[in-house]
């Protein structure tokens, strides 16, 4: 497999002190700056490193959602989706993690679906322990949930079971296909453990991978 990258914008200030004179014998003179070269090897030292860093922490298995593939820990178990509207899911423990995707223009807003996820939960909305947070990285925006409370588990218009001392981490990918939501809930302890280790998932899908 071989990677391309997308990185974020940077903006820095240029470093006019030196610049660095290149000549070739096919080529016209050229000047290049020293911030130029410095940013350049940044780029490159921190694509290399994510992609390293990705791979090192044992996210080894993969879904793929629209043109972007998503690296899984070990850990997360694969299961059969319980119904059509869901990509892929898995089981992690007691927490079970589900990814969706509908296309261009579809699946609603971001924030009709973050208030339909904290109305998941027994306790009013502003009752709730929760963190919403929001980042733009390049032609992507990820939008991520922490909530913890009494969670209703069950199907959209089924029953529901109280489910005490439980949390949910979410993410929402705003992509140029549509958008990629993907959804953690579970016991309290075993969500707050794995957050790092979802964020990981969710922003592994932000480097575009080619197979080869």
């Amino acid at each position: 497999m071989q990677y391309m990258a997308q990185f974020y914008a940077f903006k820095h200030q240029p470093l006019n002190s030196y610049q660095i004179y290149l000549t070739s014998d096919n080529y016209h003179q050229q000047i290049i700056t020293r911030s130029q070269i410095v940013l350049r090897n940044l780029i490159i030292f921190l694509f290399l490193l994510s992609v390293v860093t990705l791979r090192g922490q044992g996210l080894t298995k993969t879904f793929k959602v629209s043109d972007r593939i998503f690296d899984v820990p070990e850990s997360w178990k694969s299961e059969s989706p319980s119904s059509k509207m869901r990509n892929a899911q898995y089981r992690n423990g007691k927490s079970e993690i589900v990814v969706f995707y509908f296309g261009k223009g579809s699946g609603g807003s971001v924030d009709a679906n973050i208030n339909r996820w904290l109305g998941q939960f027994k306790e009013a909305k502003e009752k709730l322990s929760s963190v919403i947070e929001k980042k733009n990285i390049k032609d992507d925006v990820i939008t991520t949930l922490f909530a913890s409370g009494t969670y209703l588990k069950g199907s959209p218009f089924g029953p529901k079971v109280e489910m005490s001392n439980y949390a949910m981490r979410a993410a929402i990918i705003e992509c140029k296909d549509g958008p990629i939501f993907i959804k953690m809930t579970g016991p309290l302890d075993e969500v707050v453990k794995s957050s790092d280790e979802f964020d990981k998932v969710a922003l592994s899908g932000l480097i575009i991978k080619v197979d080869t």
